[in-house]
């Protein structure tokens, strides 16, 4: 008979080898970009060249006959975006192996809640590019993945134990597949907002006609305004998920404790990370507060999310101290 507690383990350092080899394609797929890039700019000065139009080749756009930068499809993002797919396969057996050993839901600890985290960013990244191209993102999501994971399995694995009993609940299952999902969203407006910036650095210095204006890869991209758009529709499903988690938290806490509020350390960072993105979306969206300024709000938001999950759940101690570090 196969000890699914050990299988576990196999099948998740065996997930995280294939998501670093897509973060490899991934990055071989920007270098390509990056190569493509200055392949077409230098055709674009000699044909200027040719007829006689004179000026800096740093304000000619590597752009195809049909004004997309680098048109071609690069097959490193493909098999990137292959290998990603493989790997979340065996992701989510080694998350569901571990649940079937624990005969529970696999996420009682810090352990398994990056499983189960990581395992939705991915699920929601992929689903995601069936419907919008966001290979560009690969390297970042598949970076932030590898990370997490690779921090998890060694410094935060424990073994199986039996559930504590206020986690014995169905709010327990609701509460936190919905934060988890929530993240998703947030590390993907996380990953675009980051994009912006180096995107909207870019755009400043062609449009000064600097000599260097940055990793030539950026050209492919979207533009900063298109990036800033996106991040900011993950943001709002990310905010709305967080809300039905505070929610949710707040029923679980009223069945295990009594009560509904206690401004227990994790209760409220968990506010916090709420107040963040709604002032994000309030900003952004009555206030005109457009380009970088809301690019950086994003960006503290998912710091504080990833606070919330590493620094308040391993040095805190409170009645969310869940890590099942000793």
């Amino acid at each position: 008979m196969f000890d699914l507690s050990v299988i576990s383990p196999v099948l998740l350092w065996t997930a995280i080898a294939i998501y670093a080899a897509s973060f490899v394609a991934f990055a071989v797929d920007l270098a390509r970009r990056s190569q493509a890039t200055a392949d077409a700019r230098t055709v674009r000065a000699a044909e200027l060249v040719g007829a006689g139009v004179g000026g800096s080749t740093a304000s000619v756009p590597a752009t195809g006959a049909a004004g997309d930068p680098a048109p071609q499809r690069f097959m490193m993002a493909r098999i990137g975006t292959s290998l990603m797919t493989l790997a979340w396969v065996l992701h989510l057996a080694a998350t569901v192996t571990r649940g079937i050993a624990a005969g529970r839901v696999p996420w009682a600890n810090l352990y398994e809640f990056a499983m189960i985290g990581t395992l939705l960013i991915v699920a929601v990244f992929l689903a995601v590019l069936t419907r919008i191209d966001l290979r560009y993102l690969g390297t970042f999501i598949t970076g932030l993945v590898v990370i997490l994971l690779g921090l998890a399995s060694t410094n935060f694995y424990v073994e199986i134990t039996p559930l504590m009993d206020p986690l014995k609940s169905i709010w327990l299952i609701i509460h936190v597949f919905v934060a988890s999902l929530g993240t998703a969203f947030f590390a993907l407006s996380f990953a675009l907002s980051v994009t912006q910036l180096m995107q909207s650095r870019r755009e400043r210095l062609v449009a000064e006609s600097a000599e260097k204006t940055g990793p030539r890869f950026l050209a492919t991209f979207p533009a900063s305004e298109r990036l800033e758009s996106l991040a900011y529709r993950f943001a709002i499903i990310g905010f709305i998920l967080w809300t039905f988690t505070l929610i949710a938290g707040s029923i679980w806490a009223h069945y295990a404790w009594s009560r509904y509020w206690g401004f227990d350390v994790k209760e409220t960072w968990t506010f916090v990370i709420w107040v963040i993105y709604a002032g994000y979306i309030h900003a952004r969206a009555t206030r005109g507060w457009r380009g970088n300024p809301s690019a950086w709000l994003s960006i503290v938001g998912f710091a504080a999310v990833m606070f919330n999950f590493t620094i308040v759940n391993v040095f805190f101690k409170g009645l969310h101290a869940y890590s099942g570090l000793s």
